[in-house]
């Protein structure tokens, strides 16, 4: 809890945030300070504690993030993430801590911090600050620690205590947040622990913000007003919704489109379905032109018997002129075998082309609807 944050403060800003505008500060190391929107452990952060020169002074410190306890070896590695934080239910156990808690007071000043909301395997983080703009303070303690090399490094933790009613959708921990003067005074200047519980506690006040940012800051290289930016959650979509969204529309489009035989159906028979129909035809004609045979219909076998010859053939066998016997208001041979076709069924087709490799002539014709009607 509470490993990132943004300090952006100038250093006298800090001591304002502290409530010290009064008293003399002293600062320390403060060259070192960089300011930040995503602070980090090993970060050097200005930190206000108390003078040890004694009086009412204070002194604005620049320590690096990340406690390093003065009994640490000499020859081990630093990481300072491993006691950035400090729980206020172990402080007063712990040895790390505990020796601290007298002398080593100290407050952090921050405009606000970072913490992640778990989501499944995704986490998304949120900054947290106060509505007003105003920088948030924090209980905290520091040590100092000499290497091999005799430099002192100071280093400090931030105390941590069970997330407000507000906070726990978030995180179950938040930083004990010092809201008020009386707070502060009591968290530097008591050194009885007697008042712990009554300063050590989940900041219940209604004046915390909070917003969703851009999951980059969990980068540390990541950093500028693009840290606390706020940004909009996308809504997760799982992927049965997407397919049966994806098929709906599918079969929209499937039941609007036409297939290219529907389409040319439509435009020969629409406009002769309009016209006026032939006086001269009979009523046989007449319902064959404007029905048609069904789909899946199949032809009588009397039908197919003799195979007759189309219009044209008729004529040149006989010799006669078309104007004698030829009937005027019947459709062109072309147009008949044109309907033909696309009323003729799947199977039929694939049965008049089985004929035709069994032995029938290339330049042979096949009945027409007319030719049958006629003959019969």
């Amino acid at each position: 809890m509470c490993g990132r944050g943004r300090c952006t403060l100038r250093a006298d800003g800090i001591s304002r945030a502290c409530h010290f505008n009064s008293r003399p500060i002293r600062h320390v190391d403060m060259e070192r300070y960089r300011p930040s929107y995503n602070v980090a452990p090993g970060f050097n952060v200005p930190v206000v504690r108390l003078d040890d020169g004694g009086g009412d002074g204070v002194v604005s410190h620049c320590m690096k993030w990340g406690l390093v306890p003065s009994f640490t070896k000499k020859t081990d590695k630093i990481d300072h993430f491993k006691m950035f934080n400090a729980r206020c239910e172990s402080i007063r156990e712990k040895a790390s801590f505990r020796r601290l808690l007298p002398k080593n007071r100290c407050l952090v000043s921050f405009e606000g911090f970072y913490e992640w909301k778990k989501d499944g395997s995704k986490k998304q983080p949120y900054y947290v600050h106060f509505k007003d703009g105003r920088p948030l303070v924090f209980a905290a303690l520091f040590d100092s620690w000499k290497n091999s090399e005799g430099e002192t490094l100071y280093t400090f933790t931030i105390i941590t205590t069970s997330s407000s009613s507000t906070l726990e959708w978030l995180h179950d921990r938040m930083p004990v947040i010092l809201g008020s003067k009386e707070s502060i005074d009591w968290w530097l200047n008591d050194s009885s622990l007697s008042n712990l519980d009554k300063i050590l506690k989940p900041y219940e006040e209604t004046d915390l913000a909070w917003y969703p940012v851009t999951p980059a800051i969990g980068k540390i290289s990541f950093d500028g007003p693009e840290c606390i930016k706020e940004v909009k959650l996308e809504e997760t979509k799982t992927i049965s919704q997407f397919f049966s969204k994806k098929q709906a529309s599918k079969s929209v489009d499937q039941t609007l489109e036409k297939t290219p035989i529907e389409e040319e159906l439509q435009e020969c028979i629409a406009p002769k379905l309009e016209k006026e129909e032939p006086q001269n035809q009979s009523t046989v004609e007449s319902a064959a032109l404007k029905d048609g045979p069904s789909v899946m219909e199949e032809p009588k076998q009397e039908a197919v018997k003799e195979e007759p010859c189309s219009q044209e053939e008729s004529v040149a066998k006989t010799g006669e002129s078309d104007t004698k016997d030829a009937d005027h208001s019947k459709p062109s041979a072309k147009e008949t075998d044109r309907l033909r076709l696309l009323h003729m069924s799947p199977i039929k087709k694939r049965r008049i082309g089985g004929n035709d490799k069994q032995g029938q002539g290339a330049g042979d014709k096949q009945p027409t609807l007319f030719s049958y009607f006629g003959k019969n």
